[in-house]
């Protein structure tokens, strides 16, 4: 077993988060018991207005809590001096960053202010803390770019370099994959991890993408709509119960086989699919987004699917009510289901 895995880089102690507005506190989320290990990747969920936000600002100190304690590397958080407390935490958050004219190159060596300071040269082990941080995200090439002219992908890049710069062991994420188109979100988050496991620092990462958190997380911290916490491993999570409990409503079923939400099925449209392989899965994918259930064996249906395989081509042969018809693509398969009356007793 790595001991390092039991490095507690970040602790909380029955802390609880809100907001303060003319004197008057608001709590969100109350009695949160946390830790943030050393080499760990952590995603942190939560319906919308839960308080997820409000917890990243908490623990980065950029609000107070309103109660309970909070350790960073076993030193009390407001103990530790802000530029000490920069080597140790950096925050990547969702809001524009105030660039003017800066070009990446620039934003990325701030991250080197908490050892050179605002005026204070950069040296060769600056210069090279950089170089590493451009390179451990995949942004070399950008140096000279103006942050005004990046992607948002490339944008995103760069202000993780920039906290990286700091040498920090723990960073906190605000939804950083938020205006990311889906390849490059697959690929932040698999650059996250791996930072967080090779460099054993303790990685915090807001999200509403839970199929990524499910497939990249070590960890899951879920904020409830009711202020609490539940955390666990992702598989466990899934297993339980707890994310039909936290997200389902009366449009959408959790599925637990798939790892995912899905809307609830016409409980009078059934379907029986016999078959196997990636084209069977695909139609049962369809056949699900089309409104139908997937029939049990035993269970009545209103029509049944045969998927066969053959070396140069799949085919589809549908019967309904002993009508057969065969179909060479899925997407002859689906053209034909939408152009059914299903609204007639099967």
């Amino acid at each position: 077993m790595n001991p390092a895995l039991h490095t507690k880089h970040l602790t909380a102690t029955k802390l609880s988060i809100g907001y303060s507005h003319r004197g008057q506190a608001t709590c969100v989320a109350e009695a949160l018991d946390l830790a943030l290990n050393a080499g760990e990747f952590i995603c942190l969920l939560g319906p919308n207005g839960a308080g997820k936000s409000t917890l990243i600002r908490t623990l980065a100190g950029m609000q107070a809590p309103l109660n309970g304690s909070l350790k960073l590397q076993d030193q009390t958080f407001h103990s530790i001096p802000p530029r000490e407390r920069a080597r140790m935490i950096s925050v990547v958050l969702t809001e524009a960053l105030p660039v003017g004219m800066m070009d990446a190159y620039s934003l990325v060596a701030l991250g080197r202010h908490p050892y050179s300071g605002w005026l204070g040269g950069l040296n060769e082990i600056d210069k090279e803390r950089i170089a590493w941080a451009f390179h451990a995200v995949g942004a070399e090439g950008l140096e000279g770019r103006q942050i005004a002219e990046l992607s948002d992908g490339e944008r995103q890049k760069v202000s993780i370099a920039r906290a990286l710069a700091q040498e920090a062991k723990v960073m906190l994420l605000d939804e950083p994959t938020a205006f990311l188109d889906l390849p490059r979100r697959v690929e932040l988050m698999s650059i996250l991890r791996n930072l967080a496991h090779r460099e054993q620092m303790g990685l915090l990462l807001s999200t509403h993408d839970l199929d990524l958190a499910l497939r990249f997380a070590d960890r899951l911290w879920m904020i409830t709509s009711d202020g609490k916490l539940i955390q666990g491993y992702p598989e466990e999570l899934a297993m339980s119960g707890e994310f039909a409990r936290i997200f389902a409503n009366e449009n959408l079923e959790w599925d637990a086989e798939r790892g995912s939400f899905r809307a609830h099925p016409n409980p009078c449209l059934k379907a029986e699919i016999q078959g196997d392989g990636i084209e069977a899965l695909w139609t049962r994918r369809a056949l699900e987004r089309l409104g139908f259930g997937i029939a049990k064996p035993g269970e009545t249906s209103a029509l049944s699917i045969q998927v066969v395989d053959t070396d140069d081509h799949t085919e589809w042969t549908v019967a309904r009510n002993e009508k057969p018809a065969k179909h060479t693509s899925i997407g002859q398969l689906i053209d034909w289901i939408r152009g059914e009356d299903w609204s007639s007793k099967n």
